[in-house]
């Protein structure tokens, strides 16, 4: 078995192939770092949401939307706190203004911007993990395909067909198509796992817009009843 080791196959292998197995590595590193900081993003992005929602719906109770625009601030990484913010900005600002539009369809646009700017954000780099998933195998199948090529051109340097002649470019071709399956299915996995976060957040954001929403048309309604 001498001579079948990782590193004895590295240093078997052409240039090619060598380029084929750095090219697919870079894509493993990049496809981790993307798992580790989008694990760290919808997490901190829960745990702040899930602090952020009570103290929201005291100062909404009574009334202070300066106070819930304030602690809205204190919680940055929650998605539900820059959507609500962007909506109570946006009514304070009309109100203030005294501008003669429909308070309720500006505070609805300005809730739709946020909420597009925070899903644009919590999904960026998903579009690239997708990518490697999809493609890494088929990088892996072309490093395999050169490796087959090595052992052709073993054979025909050894004049024959024997095993020990196309042995080592086998088993480069094998090691290509494994180290392609092993970057690919995790990829897949991740990128399947934080869509569906993804699909979570935007049906809270919107149900949270949709709140936010209602509360803003009874104060209206209360307004005009008085």
């Amino acid at each position: 078995m001498e001579g079948f080791g990782l590193i004895e196959m590295w240093h078997s292998m052409g240039i090619p192939a060598k380029t084929v197995a750095l090219f697919l590595f870079v894509m493993s590193i990049w496809s981790i770092s993307v798992m580790f900081e989008k694990i760290l993003m919808y997490r901190n992005a829960v745990k702040q949401s899930v602090a952020f929602l009570p103290k929201i719906t005291q100062f909404m109770r009574k009334g202070d939307l300066q106070g819930a625009i304030d602690v809205s601030k204190q919680y940055p990484k929650s998605h539900l706190a820059k959507v609500v913010s962007a909506g109570l900005q946006e009514f304070l600002n009309e109100k203030d203004g005294g501008a003669s539009t429909d308070v309720v369809e500006a505070v609805k646009r300005a809730i739709e911007r946020a909420t597009v700017l925070t899903t644009a954000e919590m999904k960026a780099k998903l579009g690239g993990l997708g990518t490697i998933g999809s493609t890494a195998p088929f990088v892996g199948l072309f490093g395999t395909v050169l490796g087959v090529i090595t052992a052709f051109q073993g054979m025909a340097k050894a004049g024959s067909g024997g095993l020990g002649a196309v042995s080592a470019g086998i088993a480069e071709a094998l090691i290509e198509t494994a180290f392609g399956l092993f970057v690919a299915i995790p990829a897949v996995m991740a990128y399947n796992y934080f869509q569906t976060r993804m699909e979570r957040f935007e049906v809270e954001m919107s149900n949270s817009a949709s709140e936010l929403i209602d509360f803003f048309l009874k104060m209206r309604q209360n307004a005009a009843s008085r």
